[in-house]
């Protein structure tokens, strides 16, 4: 039995997260993880060496310099073949600014704690009997949060009529939602949400109306790289 992956901490997910060529149209996609770019970040940008990457997004510095490679190698491909780039996905968590390792006067925490004040957005939520319902596309019920300054300042339970996570997608474009809150999901349907400018917090569990608050004060752990396969049918 294989190890399980350690989650790898982040400062803040990115403000730009495609890229692509121009004059070219249906060019291959590839995909750089969250903790792919935090490494980018970190080591190319910030000028960290591999053991202050390390020791900053708590991993070991084997892990750092092979993130790093593999990272490296997508954004060459991209850059030399014209690949288009979306950054989206990963086994992370988000800096909460208090970790003995933060970064202390460059925390980028501050800003990023209050990034949902600024103006109101709305969360959905896969919901179901108050807990975090947790496969994305059998969800028959989404639960949406109106957020003000980092309050909430209404709720609805609404009943999705639909099942895949093409209907579901569709569901929350209609219903406004800017991101979701959701327990296991496929591939499939994260590139859909990323497509519609959807931010997703996945592999999420427990209450429905907790997971919201701690997301909001930035506490909210999420694990992007669990996928939801149940019974292998199409609503990933």
């Amino acid at each position: 039995m294989s190890r399980p992956q350690r989650c790898r901490r982040i400062c803040h997910e990115p403000k730009f997260a495609e890229f692509s060529p121009d004059c070219i149209d249906n060019t291959e996609v590839i995909r750089l993880s969250l903790d792919e770019f935090e490494v980018i970040r970190l080591v190319d940008l910030e000028k960290q060496t591999h053991e202050q990457c390390a020791i900053q997004m708590e991993i070991s510095r084997t892990t750092v310099t092979e993130i790093y490679e593999s990272a490296r190698g997508k954004i060459a491909d991209c850059i030399v073949n014209g690949r288009r780039l979306i950054i989206a996905g990963g086994n992370y968590r988000v800096c909460d600014g208090a970790a003995s390792q933060c970064c202390g006067e460059k925390c980028r925490w501050k800003t990023q704690k209050n990034t949902f004040g600024a103006q109101p957005i709305r969360i959905a939520v896969t919901y179901e009997n108050g807990q975090v319902f947790q496969h994305f596309g059998h969800s028959e019920q989404l639960k949406f949060y109106d957020v003000e300054k980092d309050q909430i300042i209404a709720a609805q339970i609404a009943d999705t009529n639909g099942r895949g996570h093409r209907a579901l997608v569709g569901f929350l474009v209609a219903n406004n939602a800017d991101l979701l809150i959701c327990g296991g999901i496929g591939g499939r349907a994260k590139v859909a949400l990323t497509e519609v400018g959807i931010k997703l917090y996945n592999g999420v569990s427990g209450s429905a109306d907790e997971a919201v608050k701690m997301l909001l004060s930035g506490a909210l752990s999420c694990d992007s790289d669990l996928h939801c396969n149940h019974h292998n049918e199409d609503h990933n």
